[in-house]
Formats: structure tokens, sequence, C-alpha cells
């Protein structure tokens, strides 16, 4: 038979350091989190606790927030013949503050179940928010709005498996505002075709709606490491405690030691005298804390491959200049490369589409499939100086053995080496460009100059 742990007041004392931070009241329990722990069931959160838990868990947080913020941090440019014309996409872009719109886009999204940006529109005709968005009477995009699932009642997704377009949302039912506003012709319950939204949604099961926010699949270990912290810091308080023996304490009353036990503690510090008799001693204990490192970076472990992230990451590192020995962190932003071409191309090539089709924008309408262009992202970081000489040096060695050898000529090289795609001889090495097997290289050199893993 299980027992609960008693206060002084007699009533039972089991706390739940994720749900609360404060004692429970007189007659009261709270559930023990790790009884409730059950292996593969999953957590169902409401939004007030996703808030509660990303208000409150400085992980939690980092987990949402940075992968948002290191896919837009850099941004992008836009590649035209016209390279003035590029230059004024990107200045409206600059306007619309498209960099924070996206990076709460996918904010949203992890925090959330989905998050979205609602293209604000001025078009040439008399349109409801349900007519999908045609581009050929678009005159103008006044502003980028970006909301969470929260303000989103009810997503309409197409179910026919023969369709093209089998599980992709059509329209939605969105609840604009709880409050009077004035000057909105769109207060109140509206449906929204799919054509004026732009939507992210990390993961949703087939049939399903809503969607499984990142915090869920994540909630255990977060609840542990809550209450891993809450332990180290129960040990730190108590890290070096005082005993005092004397022949009287037994003859003496409780109420009567609980007086000289809180003064005592009130009054001997680390610079503190105490005055006792022969018979008396008093000696300072302290915490066996052997093996609770061990216990913690099973912790940070765990969490690291739990989000995907590694621990230099999720620990704040500024992102930017990397050693070569920082393996798992290139691991980590060729990921985030790989969800900028894979999740946020398609959604910024849309919203620079209908730019080029606003009559009203950067010089009139323009159609995209009669002019070349392209977005590129900016690279998400470099080497320091020390690893870009050893990458420039062994590049070079390797290309002189291939001109040597008559493999390339000297054009090709120059080209592979310092085109688009390569290095810039006034600057760095465009990391984001690297294959696996060159990062692996750049390890290899690194450990090898300086010793150790």
């Amino acid at each position: 038979m299980s027992k609960d742990i008693v206060g002084l007041d007699g009533n039972p004392l089991i706390m739940d350091f994720m749900q609360t931070k404060q004692a429970p009241t007189a007659g009261t329990r709270h559930p023990d989190p790790f009884r409730m722990q059950r292996p593969g069931m999953g957590h169902h959160l409401g939004d007030y606790e996703l808030e509660q838990l990303y208000r409150g868990n400085s992980m939690a947080r980092n987990i949402v927030d940075i992968p948002a913020e290191d896919m837009t941090r850099n941004g992008w440019h836009i590649k035209m013949d016209d390279n003035s014309l590029a230059a004024k996409y990107e200045a409206r872009l600059n306007e619309l503050n498209a960099q924070k719109r996206f990076k709460d886009l996918y904010r949203y999204s992890r925090l959330y179940r989905a998050g979205y940006i609602a293209i604000s529109t001025t078009e040439s005709w008399n349109y409801g928010l349900e007519d999908p968005l045609n581009p050929d009477r678009l005159l103008r995009i006044p502003f980028l709005t970006a909301f969470s699932s929260k303000k989103v009642n009810e997503t309409k997704f197409d179910d026919d498996v023969f369709s093209p377009t089998y599980g992709q949302a059509l329209s939605y039912q969105i609840n604009n505002g709880t409050a009077d506003v004035q000057g909105s012709n769109y207060y109140g319950v509206q449906q929204v075709d799919k054509s004026r939204l732009l939507r992210q949604q990390e993961l949703r099961f087939e049939d399903e709606t809503e969607g499984i926010s990142l915090l869920e699949t994540i909630y255990d270990i977060l609840m542990t490491m809550d209450t891993g912290l809450y332990s180290v810091g129960e040990i730190l308080y108590d890290y070096v405690f005082k005993v005092f023996k004397s022949p009287s304490v037994d003859d003496t009353s409780p109420d009567k030691l609980l007086q000289v036990g809180a003064a005592a503690s009130s009054k001997f510090r680390t610079e503190s005298t105490a005055l006792i008799s022969d018979k008396d001693e008093l000696t300072k204990e302290s915490t066996n804390v052997g093996g609770i490192d061990s216990l913690l970076d099973f912790l940070w472990e765990y969490l690291s491959g739990a989000a995907r992230m590694p621990k230099s990451v999720l620990k704040g590192q500024e992102a930017g200049t990397l050693t070569g020995a920082q393996y798992d962190v290139m691991n980590y932003y060729s990921r985030i490369a790989s969800d900028q071409e894979n999740k946020m191309r398609p959604q910024l090539e849309y919203l620079l589409k209908l730019l080029m089709r606003a009559s009203d924008e950067c010089g009139g309408s323009l159609d995209p499939d009669t002019v070349n262009w392209s977005i590129e992202f900016n690279p998400l970081w470099s080497v320091d100086s020390q690893t870009d000489s050893q990458i420039r040096l062994a590049n070079a060695q390797a290309d002189q053995i291939y001109i040597q050898n008559g493999v390339q000529g000297p054009e090709e090289v120059r080209e592979a080496r310092f085109g688009s795609g390569g290095m810039d001889p006034d600057g760095s090495v465009d990391m984001d460009s690297m294959s696996d097997d060159e990062r692996r290289a750049v390890v290899e050199a690194y450990r090898k100059e300086h010793g150790g893993d």
C-alpha cells in the first residue's frame, strides 16, 4: 500500500511541479505526475496549458522559438535579371515585415497546432474572404498578419484519396476578434478561402483536423527536467546543514525544540559563533551528490534527442561562427536549411508571385512565368577563420592535383570554387552548400589540428 508524504499540519503533501509551484491548501492533494505516466501514451494539452508551459519553462520556450528564429534570422535575397526590380521586391517584403511574420508563423506552428499568415489584399472587384484570391484582379497587398490556430474554429480538408490535393486544407472558419473593431469589414466568424492564407502545421494524423503541438510530444521529458531542476535547487538549499548534539534534547519539549531549531537556523551562518557547553556538539554535514551529474547528463541527452536540437543550441548558444569540432551543430543547421527548402520556400514563392501579379506593387503587374527569378536563402552560419583557411588549403591542393592530371581545367575549377555555389574570394565558405563528406573533412581536420573530440 502506498504511503502519502505528510506535512507538519498532518495533511498529505504530493507536489506536481509541472502543474503548480505552490503547496496545496489544507485537505487537498496534487497527483504525482510520475504515477500518472504510461509508456507510449500521449498528452493532450489545451491552449492555456501550452501557454503556461511556454511561459514557465525556459527549455520549452527555447525549443519553440530557436528553430523558428534560425529559419528566418538571416533572411533571403531575390535574384532577377533586373537587379533594380529585385531590389524593389526585397524592399516591399521588408515593408511587409515578412521576416518577422514568417518567424511567428513557425513559432505558432510549434507552440500551438498550426500557424497562419493572413494576406490582406486590395482587389478590383467586390469580393469576400470566402472567394478564391484572383491574381488577375489583385491591386495591392497592404499588410501581412500572423496568428495561431486559436483563431481558427474549423478547417475543411480534402478527404478524397484520388484528389491531387488530398490531405490539404480547403477553407477555414476564423473567429476574427472578440471585441468591437472600428472600421473592420470582417469582424466576427468568417469563412476564408485557403488562397488568402499561408498555413504551417508540423504534425497531423490522417483524418485529424486539430493537429499536435510539439510540446505535447516532449511533455514527459520537460516534466522530468522541471522536477530535476527543483530537486537540484532543494539540494543546493540544504547542501550544508548543521547537527546539534546535546544530552538535554531528550528532556526538551517538541515546541521548545522547534523554537531552538528556528533560532539556530537564523543565527548560525558562515561567520557565526556558537556558544555551547562542553557536553554539546555542533557539526556541519554536507549532502552527498555523487552520481547526480550522470543523471542530469542523461536528461540533457534525452531532451536533446527528443527536440532534435544539440545541447549547445538548447542552452541558447548564439548562432553564427562555428568551429570545426561542432559537427552536431552543423547537422542541426542542415536540418534548418532543409526546412527552409521544403516548408518556407513554397510559401515565400507564393507570396512573391502575388506581389508580381499585383498591379499597384513595384511598378506594375508582372507575369512570374515570363521572367527569370529565384529566392536564395542567406547562409545560416559560417566557420571560424582558422577552419575556413583549412578548407581553402585542402580545396586548393585537390584542385592542383585535378589540373595537373587533366581531370579539370583551370576555368572549370574557378567556376566550381568561386562561382555561385562555391567560395567567395572576398568572403568565406558557403557552409550551407557543403556536402556531408566536406563537413566530416572539416571536423577531422579540426580534430587533427587540435586533438581530442
